[in-house]
């Protein structure tokens, strides 16, 4: 039978539960345990879809084409276990399910309520998840639930927990609660009574931790642990110290360390765990911190205020600076401030990267960034918008179509080289309008897709034979383009095998060195164990470059 632990958070929000979870579920693997992980959102948004990244960060796209919290892209970096669209559900899906089970009449005429149908649903929910784990019935499921104590959003979610370890019985169910110990510069000193508050503010409802996270910016003296241990009624071994690190991959280490593992095993009596063998992660932080070589990286993005829009994205280029050892410096460029001021900021940087977005803004910024890339033989990658926009300012720029655009951007171009798929083109190539009548995100190509990579392409050098990722976009590259593309030097690489749509894209040798564009986010399937083949190949471009364009001579740009 799978056994339970519910990771809970107090006092603020953004303290790292879902890095907590996943370190946690690391450790456990790594004792032999089969582990899955599934995150609780009390959001009334039936999924983070359609949220600002600003609101809510980067959203994570599962194989089966979920759209869920970015905590479920920490849990894939850090166990093996794949995530699914069942790993995480929201208040907005849980009563949705229920009113639907009510309209069908499956209650028999009673009042719903809060308890008992909404806490049953969400039992249901967890359990459900936890048995989809693609590597069959796992013997742990951590079940982040987000939001803070006391939150009246999250009182639902900690009900339901709450009367699982109940129904469940001991040695079943235990509880890991995470929360903030501030240091506070006047006076000098650690302050835990936040933590007891909310320690305190879970007993009231029932649940009493079996170990308790204690978030600091520094290691916690023995006294202070042993002063929470004493008036939140926990064990003082049970009392877990987790400091700022300059790396999650330290946080596995770091609990295990502490015995938190250890607690875990106790409690839930799991007799089959073997001892923690954590060289895997200590080798990870080892190549991490001992570089051969450097490079600097310009991410042109319009959520770059916001560094968790692109969660996935930066650490898969971490992930490929452990595997080629070289240091990544990432440097967040606001593509507006390109449009206004040009794109002469750039010529210090080894390579450009232009990540995936929505909307029109900032995107000529993006298109000035990537001409200059172009132009400068600068390495050169795009993901998703990133290689429309690449798209569309070789079409303007080197295949003579002027003022080709998205249709996202300007649905009255008269060279629309990207455009929905439910568009249609005429002979001229002028898109003809049709009504769309789906709800935001119902027109997404979400999810895992394979596609063949043509022979002899850099596509090819870097994937081999197909390439199988993930997807979240409406617009595709017209084909009614290609040609004239291709004839100016640029290479469609893969496409898919069924529409025929481009999924990669590169520049030809002769016209640049490594310019490439992939239609899919190959940042969502990147580990740390192994890295990804892209963000690799790309960092070695990046690493090449730096060393030879101190002898190369630089051409002069077109301005914006």
């Amino acid at each position: 039978m799978t056994k339970y632990v519910f990771v809970t958070g107090g006092v603020v929000s953004s303290l790292g539960k879902g890095i907590a979870a996943a370190s946690l579920a690391a450790i456990l693997e790594s004792r032999g345990l089969k582990v899955t992980l599934l995150k609780l959102d009390p959001y009334i948004n039936v999924d983070p879809g359609t949220m600002s990244p600003f609101q809510h960060g980067e959203v994570f796209v599962t194989e089966d084409g979920a759209e869920t919290d970015l905590d479920l892209g920490h849990y894939e970096r850090f166990i093996s276990t794949k995530m699914r669209k069942a790993n995480n559900f929201t208040t907005g899906q849980i009563y949705e399910s229920v009113i639907r089970k009510e309209r069908r009449g499956e209650y028999l005429g009673k009042t719903v309520q809060v308890i008992p149908h909404i806490t049953n649903e969400i039992q249901a929910f967890v359990e459900r998840g936890a048995q989809s784990a693609t590597s069959g019935e796992p013997d742990v499921a951590i079940v982040e639930i987000g939001g803070t104590v006391g939150d009246i959003e999250s009182l639902p979610f900690l009900e339901a927990a709450r009367q699982m370890s109940l129904r469940m019985g001991r040695h079943h169910c235990c509880f890991v609660h995470l929360t903030l110990v501030p240091y506070i510069h006047t006076a000098g000193e650690l302050k835990t009574k936040p933590t007891q508050h909310s320690v305190q503010k879970l007993r009231e409802i029932g649940i009493l931790p079996h170990a308790l996270l204690c978030r600091a910016d520094r290691p916690i003296p023995d006294d202070e642990r042993a002063k929470i241990s004493m008036f939140s009624n926990i064990p003082n071994d049970a009392v877990i110290s987790v400091w700022d690190v300059d790396s999650i991959y330290k946080i596995p280490q770091m609990l295990h360390d502490q015995g938190l593992d250890s607690i875990i095993v106790d409690e839930l009596k799991l007799t089959n765990a073997a001892p923690a063998d954590l060289s895997m992660w200590s080798s990870l932080v080892e190549r991490l911190e001992h570089p051969t070589s450097e490079v600097t990286i310009g991410m042109v993005g319009k959520y770059v205020d916001l560094t968790e829009s692109y969660k996935s994205l930066i650490e898969a280029l971490r992930h490929a600076s452990i595997h080629t050892g070289t240091k990544v410096n990432i440097e967040y460029i606001d593509s507006e401030v390109i449009e206004s001021d040009g794109p002469a900021s750039l010529a210090h940087l080894d390579a450009v990267l232009v990540p995936g977005g929505f909307g029109r803004r900032g995107t000529e910024g993006k298109i000035a960034a990537i001409r200059y890339a172009r132009e400068s033989s600068i390495p050169y990658l795009g993901i998703c918008l990133g290689m429309q926009l690449a798209v569309i300012e070789f079409a303007r720029d080197v295949a003579g179509l002027a003022g080709a655009n998205s249709t996202e951007f300007d649905a009255e171009t008269q060279h629309p080289v990207v455009a929905l798929i439910t568009e249609w083109f005429d002979r001229e190539g002028k898109v003809e309008k049709r009504t769309e009548t789906s709800d935001l995100g119902g027109t997404m190509r979400l999810g895992s897709q394979r596609c063949p990579v043509k022979p002899g392409t850099k596509a090819a050098s870097i994937y081999g034979v197909d390439v199988n990722e993930r997807h979240r976009h409406r617009y595709e590259v017209n084909n009614r383009f290609v040609p004239q593309l291709e004839a100016g030097g640029m290479v469609i690489s893969a496409r898919t095998p069924t529409e025929d749509l481009p999924e990669m894209m590169e520049l030809r040798e002769d016209v640049h060195p490594w310019f490439v564009g992939v239609q899919f986010h190959p940042e969502f399937t990147s580990t740390p164990r192994d890295g990804h083949p892209l963000f690799k190949a790309y960092v070695e471009a990046a690493r090449e470059y730096k060393a030879t364009r101190k002898h190369a001579r630089v051409p002069q740009v077109s301005g914006v």
